[in-house]
């Protein structure tokens, strides 16, 4: 079902990116309207919104803010815009397209947190991102709205614009914490690391995803109850979904969170249109490259974070990949678990020699090398990274990229296994080369 859009209604303005396009469509309204209220009042406001947090782990923001602890000065607001995960690009348009949006949010989350340093993250790869939010900033700062005593008010932010160097881990937050600092980025152990109590530089730190700070200028103009009004019960307001894959209409959508269903997203002609060239669905990933996969009875699920989790995946990032049916299971199981072994930090053992063994044995399947013994050598090396292959997994490492790697090895493999044993047997059918000794 569409609804208006809140976040990405200024897509189609060609000149948003800029403040007088801004300012022209409303921008920092909200900002100035939270600068009339108490600080406490903007946080219960976003408690009331129940926005949920969009990088993945889907936590509420307002509960998150609350666990800074009161009296401890300096405290940070990092916003979290390394969007890494293979096929999640909502983050980076609007980094692109409405630059200013996310500036207010900031602004917005700082005034509610008491806290005067904000830190912009920006995935290196992200180019156009990086001059758009600069020159945005530049703006901002000409115009008063950050800096000293923003808007004739006494509440005055600074915001540093930082640039990453392209690793994937950064996505996790307290590897960015450690980018930020000038280490190279490797997740922290939580406890003690949980950024609200010990983050940037040690002090309490929130650590925002840029759509989710995205929605705080609408939240304040309009009301945190408003936008609990749409949506699912537990999964409210609008959320963008990156949908690509083998679609019609590959893009970036937003729909109404909790109820728009994956059958629609993927299917109706005011988003992805179906399957392109007329062919069956074979699989779907609901949310980015680390998630479990779904099939063709997980179509009519909501996308609903609960319903979702409830179901054995996750919605993750925003992303849908949609497969047809003539992908070759093999093919695309061995892809993403060759991008989760490089991308491994190397900090945890079972990931960092995990991953890589994981990728050797199914690059031997799928080059038609492969042992009678290759796929239980491959299950028992996903069992040692995550035990049992639940979901949410069990983890034997820091944070959740080896699991992630586990994903597509067990989906592909409870559902297309015949594939598997199809190249497997084929290796067998293969004349062996005998290696010439001494």
């Amino acid at each position: 079902m569409a609804v208006d859009h809140i976040i990405t209604k200024r897509f189609n303005i060609v000149d948003a990116h800029t403040l007088d396009g801004y300012l022209a469509s409303g921008g920092y309204r909200g900002l100035r309207r939270a600068l009339e209220m108490v600080p406490s009042d903007v946080h219960e406001e976003v408690k009331t919104a129940s926005l949920l947090g969009r990088g993945g782990a889907g936590f509420p923001a307002g509960v998150k803010w609350g666990f800074c602890p009161p009296g401890v000065w300096p405290r940070y607001l990092v916003v979290n815009g390394d969007e890494s995960e293979p096929g999640t690009y909502k983050d980076r348009l609007l980094m692109e397209r409405d630059p200013h949006q996310l500036i207010e949010g900031c602004l917005i989350a700082s005034y509610a947190l008491g806290l005067s340093q904000c830190f912009l993250y920006v995935r290196g790869e992200m180019a156009e991102a990086q001059e758009r939010v600069a020159a945005a900033l530049n703006e901002a700062y000409e115009a008063g709205y950050i800096g000293k005593n923003i808007c004739g008010t006494d509440f005055s932010v600074d915001i540093v614009l930082h640039w990453g160097a392209g690793a994937y881990i950064v996505g996790e937050e307290t590897a960015l914490l450690e980018s930020l600092e000038g280490r190279r980025g490797m997740p922290r152990l939580k406890p003690p690391a949980f950024p609200a109590s010990f983050g940037l530089y040690g002090k309490p730190t929130i650590v925002n995803n840029v759509e989710t700070l995205s929605n705080l200028p609408w939240i304040i103009e309009h009301g945190g109850a408003a936008f609990a009004e749409l949506g699912g019960e537990q999964s409210t307001g609008t959320r963008m979904f990156a949908v690509s894959g083998h679609v019609k209409r590959p893009g970036v959508y937003e729909v109404e969170f909790g109820v728009t269903t994956f059958r629609e997203i993927i299917y109706a002609d005011e988003y992805a249109g179906g399957i392109a060239g007329g062919r069956e669905l074979k699989c779907f990933i609901p949310g980015g490259a680390s998630a479990p996969w779904f099939y063709e009875e997980h179509l009519d699920l909501p996308l609903d974070k609960a319903t979702v989790d409830q179901a054995g995946s996750m919605l993750g990032s925003g992303a849908i990949v949609v497969m047809d049916e003539t992908t070759d299971a093999v093919a695309a199981c061995h892809n993403l678990v060759r991008f989760f072994a490089r991308e491994s930090c190397g900090k945890c053992t079972p990931c960092r020699e995990g991953t890589a063994w994981m990728e050797q044995i199914l690059s031997r399947v799928l080059h038609r090398q492969a042992r009678p013994d290759d796929l239980d050598l491959l299950l028992d090396i996903c069992d040692n990274i995550s035990p049992g292959f639940a979901w949410p997994p069990k983890m034997t490492t820091i944070c959740p990229l080896g699991p992630s790697a586990v994903s597509p090895v067990i989906s592909a493999l409870g559902r297309f296994k015949d594939e598997f044993e199809t190249y497997i047997a084929q290796s067998q059918a293969r004349p062996r080369i005998p290696v010439a000794s001494g």
